[in-house]
């Protein structure tokens, strides 16, 4: 899987909002807890709060908080706000393609790939990171030989 910065972005500043609890926090603030340019953040932040993960309030005492509790958020939902589904090939998803000959079961590889990321990121939530506490489904992945093999 290729995570986008964009992606990678929206991940972190969800879960900052996550950890920060109750309240308004300021872009800058997580720009700067983050290292998320500014401008790009911005951007991330309106397009969460377009996908109802995020809610704003402009002035002094304003800045941005998550729209529904930390638990009731999956990594999915963020992904899927930034960048649309979790996967797809050349933009189609994997049950519109059509292949033939010897090559038609890849369409079924490409399903499995999906189910298998959603698996994953459909069962993490911003609250799961937010305290350090990853399912055990996902930390028995993590675990797993050859996991952490950077190939």
């Amino acid at each position: 899987m290729r995570l986008s910065a964009k992606a990678d972005y929206a991940l972190r500043a969800a879960v900052e909002l996550a950890a920060a609890g109750d309240g308004p926090v300021k872009a800058d603030a997580i720009s700067r807890a983050q290292e998320i340019p500014q401008r790009f953040l911005e951007q991330i932040l309106l397009d969460l709060k377009h996908a109802g993960l995020v809610a704003s309030q402009r002035g002094a005492e304003g800045g941005y908080w998550l729209a529904r509790p930390p638990a009731e958020i999956t990594l999915a939902d963020l992904i899927r706000a930034v960048e649309g589904p979790l996967a797809n090939v050349r933009g189609r998803r994997p049950e519109e393609l059509e292949y033939r000959g010897s090559a038609q079961p890849l369409q079924e590889v490409f399903v499995a790939l999906r189910a298998s990321l959603r698996a994953v990121l459909e069962t993490v939530t911003l609250a799961d990171v937010a305290a350090g506490e990853l399912p055990e489904s996902v930390r028995e992945l993590a675990r797993r030989e050859g996991a952490w093999d950077p190939r």
